[in-house]
């Protein structure tokens, strides 16, 4: 794996969780509407955008899926997408976007535990001191968090919201190591078309739930309302599912598995950094704190592979030597 593979890699990893981050302010900002109105409008708008983008393409790329591609596309968008932002959405309502971003930030350490295990990969005791920093970096933004937000909300409904969460971190686990492995296998399918199949697939999933949400499950709401959902809807719709998947599958096929669960930490990141904007201050010290160990995480990841490749081509040459 060469320097430029990762840097590269790791463009597209920050691109994403910029995308990302994005995430856990829309339930914020239209909180009349349930979850699942809001899942159901996101990914409607997501499989109409992608099923535009991909119209020209269409009879080429159908042809080159089979029985086993269009299951991995419907359990990955189911995981990844529809059940991942119902649960996403719950947990930020019920126990704010604190206590969220807590959960979820453990993303990285389940992915990269998981993807240690892989042929090839780096060794987890490696990676260690990476994930020390990037759970470091989780405390102390949780800690400023939960400090702030820790007198709104009851137990009960935190207690839900904290195993909304959870759901959460395990469907988009699952989702990101199953992607990451069918981003190996497909060739002839490019990652941006691969996004834009999901988003198709995820915008007909949708139906199943937009039908009751926007009927039996509705109440009323005036314009402005109607108007800011909408909004809201199309902007996650584009920002995040059709150009931050789009970015997160390109650094999936350029770094391991081991090493995109660090990419992770930007999402985490930036839904900080829109925060700060959203509720228009500066960060705290644990905040720049947080940042720091975030960013060293990363680096320190980085290092670990970079390292690991050198091994890899020096056994290779001296294997090649005769030694």
């Amino acid at each position: 794996m060469s320097s430029n593979t990762i840097l590269q890699g790791i463009l597209y990893g920050a691109l994403a969780g910029a995308a990302w981050g994005l995430v856990f302010l829309a339930p914020e900002l239209t909180r009349e509407f349930s979850p699942w109105q809001l899942s159901a409008g996101r990914y409607l708008a997501y499989g109409l955008f992608a099923a535009i983008l991909i119209a020209p393409r269409a009879r080429k790329l159908l042809a080159q899926l089979g029985a086993a591609q269009w299951r991995a596309l419907v359990w990955l968008s189911l995981l990844g997408n529809v059940v991942y932002y119902v649960f996403l959405a719950s947990a930020v309502q019920l126990g704010g976007m604190a206590m969220t971003s807590l959960v979820i930030g453990f993303l990285p350490v389940a992915v990269t535990i998981i993807g240690s295990r892989g042929k090839g990969a780096v060794p987890i005791a490696r990676l260690a001191p990476s994930l020390a920093l990037g759970l470091a970096g989780i405390a102390c933004v949780a800690w400023q968090s939960l400090a702030a937000g820790s007198s709104s909300g009851d137990g009960t409904q935190k207690l839900i919201g904290f195993f909304c969460a959870l759901a959460a971190l395990i469907s988009w686990t699952t989702y990101a190591v199953g992607n990451s492995h069918w981003l190996a296998r497909l060739h002839a399918i490019s990652a941006h078309d691969w996004n834009l199949l999901i988003g198709v697939v995820t915008g007909l999933l949708s139906l199943f739930i937009a039908v009751p949400a926007f009927t039996v499950m509705l109440t009323p709401h005036d314009g402005p309302e109607w108007m800011r959902f909408t909004a809201v809807s199309a902007g996650v719709a584009i920002f995040a599912s059709l150009f931050g998947n789009a970015c997160w599958n390109k650094a999936s096929r350029l770094l391991p598995l081991t090493m995109i669960g660090q990419m992770i930490l930007f999402e985490t990141l930036f839904a900080l950094l829109y925060g700060f904007l959203w509720e228009q201050r500066w960060p705290t010290l644990l905040e720049v704190v947080a940042m720091l160990l975030v960013t060293a995480s990363v680096l320190l990841c980085v290092s670990a592979h970079r390292h690991e490749g050198e091994a890899q081509m020096q056994v290779e040459v001296d294997e090649g030597g005769g030694h």
